[in-house]
């Protein structure tokens, strides 16, 4: 099992369940999580999802052994949703998704924040996005989401330098809504979750549809651009050297790499 699901009071609980890897998504979770959404969605039911890691981590990104296979190996064998369907799964996502962002957040366990309706952060809690560190492109559209977040600056430090960000800094920047001690933090966002989904669905999409309705076409527009620069730098010479550096348990060398690279 890589996902946990659970019902209670109108909310859905998703608990990512990969700890001993950080809950970093292979395809199996990617798929998992993708038809989780899909279902909620569908559920009439269920009126809120709360998204949540199960042990240290939130997640880790995505399973660098992994992507070190889909960059080399043309006949990996991709999920039935992947790392596409989980963002088409969270752009359609019509009912109101809280996270809790219970340890650290790599990758899309940091650029997921830009589809939370409400975020909660462990004080434990640390978000990177390594895409410099990787060689590769933004991507879930936080080249777009981050900056309205967080305002420019902010975004581009997390987008540009990779390096971790805290919770305090998150909230700061508005990256986060709340921010609490590690044992609050899942009943505080169950709490507010809760109260959430006491409302009526149908208002709760209605408020949802009419927030995000503005910004659909630009975050297809800006998940185009990501995608296009993401398939130029996947399997080049940077991100090569960074997969390979950590497969071999190093830190990557990219003062080597051939001219503009």
């Amino acid at each position: 099992m890589t996902l946990q699901i659970d019902d209670a009071n109108r909310v859905r609980t998703l608990i990512l369940d990969r700890p001993d890897a950080l809950n970093a998504f292979n395809e199996a979770l990617y798929d998992a999580t993708a038809q989780a959404l899909l279902d909620a969605a569908a559920d009439p039911s269920v009126a809120v999802v709360l998204l949540t890691g199960a042990g240290r981590a939130f997640s880790a990104g995505t399973d660098l052994l992994e992507m070190h296979q889909l960059a080399t190996n043309p006949d990996f064998e991709r999920g039935e949703h992947g790392f596409l369907g989980l963002l088409d799964a969270l752009v359609a996502f019509p009912k109101p998704l809280v996270c809790a962002v219970n340890g650290l957040g790599l990758g899309i366990g940091a650029t997921i924040l830009g589809f939370a309706d409400l975020a909660f952060m462990s004080t434990t809690a640390k978000l990177k996005c390594p895409f410099t560190s990787l060689g590769v492109a933004p991507e879930a559209a936080s080249s777009l989401l981050f900056p309205q977040l967080v305002g420019r600056q902010n975004a581009a430090w997390m987008l540009l330098s990779a390096e971790w960000v805290s919770a305090a800094e998150a909230k700061d920047m508005g990256l986060v809504w709340r921010v609490c001690e590690p044992e609050d933090l899942l009943p505080e966002a169950r709490k507010h979750a809760e109260l959430l989904a006491a409302r009526p669905i149908s208002s709760l999409v209605a408020v949802k549809r009419t927030m995000t309705e503005p910004i659909r076409a630009e975050i297809a527009a800006a998940r185009e651009r990501e995608n296009a620069c993401f398939a130029e730098l996947m399997g080049g010479p940077a991100n090569i050297e960074a997969l390979t550096a950590f497969a071999e348990g190093r830190q990557p060398d990219f003062t080597s790499l051939p001219e503009g690279w």
